[in-house]
């Protein structure tokens, strides 16, 4: 079984012998809710690829001591993909950084999408975000990722735009999922950087689509089915993803 992790942001580089501390909220989840014990085996992350395999030496409440065994530096996968996720209600946007985030994600871009019913508005905005960070941070240790998702700030449909001419000028791949389209997400080329862009539960207006094109997206469909806002991202993932050495694919 597979060590759990922990998240350290100012990790450094520690060497062999080396104690390191989890305080505060990551102490807590370490001592009260994973319950680790002396002796336990953990991996200690800094999210950015740093990972230090530790042995916990003292945990007391909210603070966990691990003494360092081994450090390296894991290469950021590739390729890098960016899920462009439209806002949605509820629990459905939890779970769509959830399932992202499991599957290997680089960096997520919250949407405001014309048909969005969720808004986010001046505090709101900057309340969405942090759940969607505290979301894909917790999803990131579950799934045992040396490297963090980057969730952004609230994007609207002009930075989305902007950020898949970004990706086409640069080599990249982007992608828009939509229903009607001809082409399937299968039978596309991969690339080292990937902008995929999923709708709101209203679905993705002509305007937003010929607006993602110009800048150098395409349109693609997944299968017949009409996938929910909150899947229709993994589901993408999965489909680049299976394609690539990352997944044991071969392109």
């Amino acid at each position: 079984m597979s060590l759990p992790v922990h998240l350290l942001t100012d990790l450094g580089k520690p060497a062999p012998g080396d104690l390191l501390r989890l305080t505060g909220d990551e102490g807590h989840h370490a001592v009260a809710v994973r319950r680790l014990r002396v002796g336990e085996g953990l991996v200690i992350t800094d999210g950015r690829g740093a990972a230090a395999t530790c042995v916990v030496e003292a945990a007391e409440r909210r603070e966990l001591i691990a003494r360092c065994e081994t450090f390296a530096h894991v290469a950021e996968p590739s390729p890098r993909i960016t899920l462009v996720q439209a806002l949605a209600k509820g629990e459905r946007a939890e779970l769509a950084v959830e399932l992202a985030t499991e599957l290997g994600v680089s960096r997520i871009v919250p949407w405001a999408a014309s048909r969005s019913v969720s808004v986010w508005r001046e505090d709101r905005a900057v309340k969405g975000a942090l759940k969607w960070r505290s979301t894909a941070r917790e999803a990131a240790k579950q799934s045992r990722r040396s490297w963090f998702p980057e969730v952004t700030e609230l994007a609207s449909s002009a930075v989305v735009s902007q950020l898949v001419r970004e990706c086409a000028e640069a080599g990249g791949s982007a992608y828009c999922l939509h229903e009607a389209a001809e082409s399937s997400l299968a039978a596309r080329p991969l690339a080292e950087e990937i902008v995929l862009i999923v709708g709101p539960e209203g679905g993705l207006t002509e305007d937003e689509v010929g607006r993602f094109e110009g800048a150098g997206a395409v349109a693609v469909r997944l299968g017949p089915e009409v996938l929910r806002t909150s899947t229709a991202g993994a589901a993408g993932l999965v489909t680049l993803l299976s394609r690539t050495e990352r997944w044991g694919g071969r392109g």
